[in-house]
């Protein structure tokens, strides 16, 4: 008996073998070499090999197995540039506010500012490196001298960060003199300093919202009464005072993540409203631009952003999910009573029982793979069973955690980027 067991050990590793060889034959020969992760080279192979799906898509979701990823920041950006100059996409939307957008779209399109104070705009941390600097300075030089139709537009999509819309809405309602009473404009204070309480349920948004919508009837009644060329200025607040009533739901509703119905409310206001061809690109997390949902959350049965777009645009939303094998990974170190540190960590090895362990062993260093053709040709089906993947968010990596959750590509992606090595973006701004 115990022979038998070592024959068929030794036979199935065998196979095993033999099935990952030919997987890993298939990838060299099917997968888009890109040449490199510098942002400011052309994307010259891709180029010639361009999936007719991403060919004839319009929105593009870009993630990030990390937010603190310096290549795959780089590779996102060297994408978007060429997004802008072979299918004319112009809208860039984030996973950020709306108050960081109009800091960054007066610099980008030519205003007061500069490379070293720009990133401050932003509301989520791991956008305030050199990387996402750079790709705003190129924006901005990409503007200089082209009509205001024909610029490059920088929009936030997430729902967390209201701070200031309170006083934008104030100064509107001064300088028109609109007839909102103090104590509806004191409410608009509250909603905007209310913090999210993450392990109590509450009432908040079914108080606060009618209130709220009572101020946006108003704006909009004043705004009929005035000439077409104000109606921009009435538009923002209106805007402004929608991501508030949204994340009014969000500190109420936070558990069921509506954060990420949210995000596509707004993705799809942007795209329809700002964007002159219907074309974006959006950047954010593996976890929201995925086509499936969260793996971490999968009990909870939740829609997130790359869900919902797929959903609703269908062929028109193509989602690119990236992985990596190796490199240095940034992490919180949380110690009771002590203030939060940060700690990079030296990963030397793919991680086992992970996608990225066969991915790491292709022959190039990073590349592109058209998921639908890996479904429909690869007869080892390695895209079509399940594995695992690294998810790191905010936090970043933390061994004593859980870091990987069981996926499955082919319903991820429409593609995905692998690249080799990783490293930490650049945080000295000056």
């Amino acid at each position: 008996m115990k022979i038998f067991v070592l024959g068929f050990t030794f036979f199935l590793s065998i196979n095993i073998n033999a099935q990952k060889e030919e997987t890993i034959k298939w990838i060299n020969s099917n997968l888009i070499k890109i040449e490199d992760a510098n942002p400011n080279t052309k994307l010259l192979i891709f180029n010639n090999y361009v999936p007719k799906k991403f060919q004839s898509a319009k929105i593009f979701g870009f993630g990030e197995a990390t937010h603190h990823g310096k290549e795959f920041f780089d590779i996102k950006a060297k994408f978007f540039k060429y997004l802008v100059e072979k299918q004319n996409v112009k809208v860039f939307i984030i996973e950020d506010s709306y108050p960081s957008e109009i800091g960054i779209n007066e610099w980008i399109s030519g205003g007061k500012g500069d490379t070293e104070t720009i990133a401050y705009n932003f509301s989520i941390a791991p956008w305030q490196c050199k990387e996402v600097v750079n790709l705003l300075e190129w924006m901005r030089n990409y503007n200089l001298n082209k009509a205001k139709d024909e610029q490059i537009r920088f929009y936030g999509m997430d729902i967390q960060i209201v701070e200031n819309i309170n006083q934008e809405i104030r100064q509107l309602v001064q300088n028109y003199n609109i007839p909102i009473s103090e104590e509806l404009l004191i409410l608009i204070d509250k909603c905007v300093e209310k913090k999210v309480d993450y392990l109590k349920s509450n009432d908040w948004a079914d108080i606060q919202i009618p209130k709220l919508n009572e101020i946006k009837v108003a704006l909009f009644d004043f705004q009929k009464s005035l000439k077409y060329e104000k109606n921009s200025e009435f538009n923002s607040a209106i805007r402004a005072l929608d991501y508030l009533i949204k994340y009014t739901y969000y500190v109420e509703n936070h558990y069921r993540q509506d954060r990420d119905l949210m995000m596509f409310e707004n993705a799809k206001w942007i795209i329809e409203n700002k964007s002159n061809n219907g074309k974006a690109f959006i950047w954010a997390h593996n976890e929201h631009i995925n086509n499936k949902g969260f793996g971490s959350h999968n009990s909870r049965n939740i829609y997130n952003l790359g869900r919902h777009l797929k959903e609703y645009y269908k062929e028109d939303y193509f989602s690119v999910g990236f992985d990596f094998g190796k490199g240095t990974l940034k992490g919180y170190i949380i110690k009771k009573n002590e203030p939060i540190t940060w700690k990079t960590y030296q990963i030397n090895e793919p991680f086992p029982d992970t996608y990225s362990a066969t991915l790491y062993e292709a022959k190039d260093d990073i590349f592109f793979i058209d998921i639908s053709k890996a479904v429909n040709y690869d007869s080892t089906k390695f895209f079509k069973k399940k594995n695992k993947q690294i998810i790191l968010g905010g936090p970043g990596y933390m061994p004593e955690e859980n870091n990987f959750y069981t996926k499955l590509f082919s319903e991820m992606y429409d593609g995905l980027i692998f690249v080799k090595n990783i490293s930490v973006p650049n945080y000295k701004l000056k």
